[in-house]
């Protein structure tokens, strides 16, 4: 039986495009003895996308459980969601990692890297709306946002 697992992130990018950006990650795990167990992941980057750290708010959360798990991941990203929930990604695959008119499917790098943090997992991506009161989806963005503006930040190479 698989562990059951609730993962909320968010993303966050000042002057998007390509200015500092960050992503923040919870993940909620309940025991076998009703004790519930909370990590929180961030992370900021020197010159990034909104986007970009909406997928890396993702894979660093399904890259931090050690075991398969039933994975419920809440985003209020519905580039994130749709691509699973909508089969966009199946689509982009399919087709080489195009889009309609032919085009480039952009962050293919992080695309790549959460379809490897996913495959152990069972993974349903769930849409919540942002900005709306909702506890865990206002953290992520504190954890984003804090770590867009910090003084640590990461490079990010952007692969559009």
């Amino acid at each position: 039986m698989l562990h059951k697992v609730d993962i909320y992130t968010d993303g966050a990018a000042r002057g998007n495009p390509e200015g500092p950006g960050g992503y923040g990650t919870i993940i909620v795990y309940v025991d076998s003895k009703g004790q519930e167990h909370i990590r929180e992941y961030s992370a900021g980057y020197k010159k990034t996308t909104n986007n970009r750290m909406e997928l890396m708010a993702a894979i660093v959360g399904l890259e931090a459980l050690t075991k398969p798990c039933q994975v419920t991941l809440y985003s209020d990203s519905q580039y994130l969601v749709k691509a699973f929930n909508e089969n966009w990604i199946e689509g982009w695959i399919k087709k080489g990692w195009k889009r309609g008119k032919n085009e480039p499917v952009k962050n293919v790098d992080l695309w790549k890297r959460l379809l490897k943090a996913m495959e152990p997992h069972k993974v349903q991506f769930v849409w919540i709306k942002g900005h709306d009161g909702h506890p865990q989806n206002e953290r992520c963005d504190f954890l984003a946002t804090s770590a867009a503006d910090g003084t640590d930040l990461l490079e990010d190479v952007i692969m559009e």
